[in-house]
């Protein structure tokens, strides 16, 4: 492979990721979701099903506790989430979905589906699953955080 051809499908990767998650943000807006940013939806990730503390929230979206406190007061004064006590630590708090955060994740969900459909009508469903399989080889496991 030719530096050349690394540097295209890293720039058709980050791309498409690009797209994909500003294509999601405006499909959730578009179902009457105001006041979220993608950042938001990569924490959403980590609160659904059973919630998270501040602590846990940080080290999924990669940044400090600091950070994770502001961004989980601003989702909870916009209703998305909400603290309450934890089941097995005294001194923390567990933020969990409100019924709009989950309505949210939801519209969300459905927005990606609406997108990755665009993807297979364009492939085609053989290299569709293909690609789907091939990125799923390659990919990392673990959290998927915002390119802050």
């Amino acid at each position: 492979m030719h530096d050349s051809e690394a540097i295209a499908l890293s720039a058709a990767l980050l791309a498409a990721a690009a797209d994909l998650t500003r294509r999601i943000h405006d499909g959730v807006l578009a179902r009457g979701f105001e006041g979220v940013r993608p950042a938001h939806g990569f924490a959403f990730a980590r609160l659904a099903p059973d919630g998270a503390t501040v602590t846990e929230l940080a080290a999924h979206l990669g940044v400090t506790k600091q950070a994770a406190s502001q961004l989980v007061e601003e989702i909870v004064r916009k209703g998305y989430a909400e603290r309450r006590p934890h089941p097995r630590d005294a001194r923390a708090r567990l933020i969990v979905l409100t019924e709009r955060g989950w309505a949210c994740t939801r519209a969300a969900e459905e927005a990606a589906a609406e997108v990755v459909g665009e993807w297979a009508g364009l492939l085609g469903e053989g290299e569709f699953r293909a690609l789907r399989d091939r990125l799923g080889r390659i990919a990392p496991y673990g959290p998927i955080r915002p390119a802050w």
